[in-house]
């Protein structure tokens, strides 16, 4: 039974309107004609309308031929169908394997479109995840870079600050230095003094003599007090030295931690550009692909369209009038059911 939607009435219209064309009836053109309805449905309506116009002939056109002349036809006819129809099986199965193939193909090729835009989103968000991490990177490097300039900053008053106290020190060294020499110098006044009133008392009285010997003993403590505290000056100066050598080491370890983690986040930097760049060229070659697989499926549908034409033309040959012969008429109503599973397949 008919489908509902496109009526037998539509049908006829497309028909009359193809035979006043001089066109052959079939089920692709009435349904290009009318612009709707399913193949089953036009192949019922074209179906009864054949059988209306054959039950309406008022004699077939064998009975006007001899009967050896008829029989001959007839086998004739038979062999040609037969020999068509074989024909036609092996077309069509082939055309069925072909349709078949193409479905596949345009099913994988969906399933790797499907696999493709995935794969670009996963991407897409890897790649923006990458650029955050970039920013992050970059955030912190300059944060970094700051520090470092901080730390630089304050080398350069550590280096002032221990240029100053090198100055210092040797100033302080040759202060005491001079100290000493002007100490060992009034030591050596004071001594030659003593000396002089020493051998001046010596003549003179024994309680001199005694009154030399004390200050002598004043001299010496005098000298080894002044040396003890010339000791003590120079240790002080040593230990301030030592502590501001000890400050230039760690300020310049400290430059040296900072430059290698520069070096690091530098390096970090440059492999997250270069990652990018390697996904944005996986992106591109997705691209292509995908238009590859789109031109591979419009290729394959526009030769299913060519092959449902070249069949329709075999099946539907006009004779020297311009239309279907009434034998070939009655062996495509045989295949005609066989013919429209296909063309619902490809629709």
């Amino acid at each position: 039974m008919a489908r509902s939607g496109v009526q037998y009435e539509d049908v006829l219209g497309a028909i009359e309107s193809l035979q006043t064309r001089g066109e052959a009836p079939s089920v692709q053109k009435i349904r290009e004609v009318l612009g709707t309805g399913s193949f089953t449905t036009i192949s019922d309506h074209l179906r009864e309308w054949r059988l209306r116009r054959e039950s309406s002939r008022e004699q077939p056109a064998s009975q006007a031929m001899p009967e050896a002349v008829q029989r001959l036809a007839e086998s004739l006819w038979h062999k040609a169908q037969e020999a068509a129809g074989e024909a036609l099986a092996q077309y069509r199965e082939h055309a069925d394997r072909r349709v078949v193939e193409a479905q596949e193909a345009m099913q994988e090729a969906q399933r790797q479109v499907e696999d493709a835009e995935q794969r670009e989103a996963a991407l897409s968000a890897h790649v923006a995840g990458t650029e955050q991490r970039l920013e992050a990177r970059s955030a912190a490097l300059a944060r970094v870079e700051a520090e470092r300039d901080q730390w630089q900053e304050r080398a350069r008053q550590f280096e002032e600050r221990l240029s100053r106290a090198l100055q210092q020190l040797d100033k302080l060294q040759q202060e005491s230095e001079q100290q000493a020499q002007a100490h060992q110098q009034a030591l050596a006044e004071r001594d030659a003094q003593h000396l002089a009133r020493l051998n001046q008392e010596e003549q003179r009285h024994e309680v001199a003599e005694a009154r030399l010997m004390t200050l002598l003993d004043e001299a010496r403590q005098e000298r080894v007090a002044a040396e003890k505290r010339y000791d003590a000056a120079a240790q002080q100066l040593e230990k301030r030295q030592e502590n501001l050598q000890r400050q230039l080491h760690e300020t310049q370890a400290a430059l040296g931690r900072e430059e290698k983690q520069h070096r690091e986040t530098q390096w970090a930097r440059s492999r997250a550009e270069e990652r990018i760049d390697t996904l944005r060229h996986e992106q591109s070659l997705l691209q292509a692909r995908i238009e590859d697989q789109k031109r591979h499926i419009e290729e394959q549908a526009a030769r299913l369209r060519t092959l449902d034409a070249e069949l329709m033309r075999r099946t539907w040959q006009p004779d020297e009038e311009g239309k279907p012969s009434r034998r070939a008429e009655r062996g495509a109503e045989t295949q005609e059911g066989s013919k429209v599973e296909p063309s619902e397949s490809v629709r």
